[in-house]
């Protein structure tokens, strides 16, 4: 294996020579090696690598399009549309929670219920 390793340092050494590293971004900051301090460390490049080819654990990606859904919400005038995106929160929200205690419920219910007190901030004067 060492003889791989003398090889990769004489190319990057070479490429160094030409000015192949010469402004790249993030040029002589520093490195955050520690972004997955939750992951274990034996698991951390392989769920980096699936993160920079664009794969989410699922409960994080309904946890983005949880977050999708309420910047639709934000801006959805139409009242049918707004109960439709109300129904989809419910539903992401129940896949999110399916695995966790039932302790958490009460957070999701509170949740839910501050978007609706949202909605009826926003909802003009004289409309149901």
């Amino acid at each position: 294996m060492w003889m791989l390793d003398a090889i990769a340092e004489r190319r990057i050494r070479e490429a160094q020579a030409r000015g192949e590293f010469d402004g790249l971004p993030g040029a002589g900051a520093p490195l955050d090696l520690d972004d997955d301090p939750l992951v274990p460390e034996d698991l951390r490049v392989a769920c980096r690598m699936l993160r920079n080819a664009g794969f989410l654990p699922p409960e994080l990606a309904v946890h983005g399009e949880l977050r999708e859904v309420e910047q639709l919400l934000q801006h959805a005038e139409d009242v049918t549309e707004q109960m439709r995106l109300l129904s989809r929160i419910r539903f992401l929200m129940s896949r999110r929670s399916a695995g966790r205690q039932q302790g958490d419920l009460r957070v999701e219910q509170a949740y839910f219920e501050k978007i609706s007190e949202r909605l009826e901030l926003r909802r003009p004067s004289g409309r149901p």
